[in-house]
């Protein structure tokens, strides 16, 4: 089943925070839209403050992220990433890890081929 059809809604209000899966950071997510099959989704997802990742992630899919509020550091890089930023990262991309001094609130767009 492909992504189901959605008018308008307020995420804040219309969409849970939810603890991400296998996540010890305290990481929330809203899935906003999920398509089961492809496991393709759309979401919020925030960090709270203070946290840092020591990761350098490696993906098999899309993503796509935009920074609504807070910053971003990227460690590996030494840049700072503020509202307004966006990043669309092809499958095998290599980013972070990130240190998120203020907490961090991004969107983010994640699909295969």
């Amino acid at each position: 089943m492909p992504k189901p059809e959605i008018e308008f809604k307020d995420y804040d209000t219309h969409y849970e925070w939810r603890p991400v899966e296998g996540d010890t950071l305290g990481i929330k997510e809203k899935i906003l839209s999920y398509d089961e099959d492809t496991g393709d989704y759309t979401r919020m997802l925030k960090f709270p403050p203070g946290i840092e990742t020591t990761e350098t992630l490696i993906h098999d899919f899309w993503e796509e992220v935009l920074i609504v509020e807070g910053t971003l550091y990227d460690k590996a890089k030494k840049e700072t990433y503020l509202p307004g930023y966006y990043a669309c990262r092809p499958p095998g991309m290599t980013h972070g890890p990130y240190k998120i001094p203020t907490g961090c609130v991004t969107f983010e767009i994640r699909y295969h081929k």
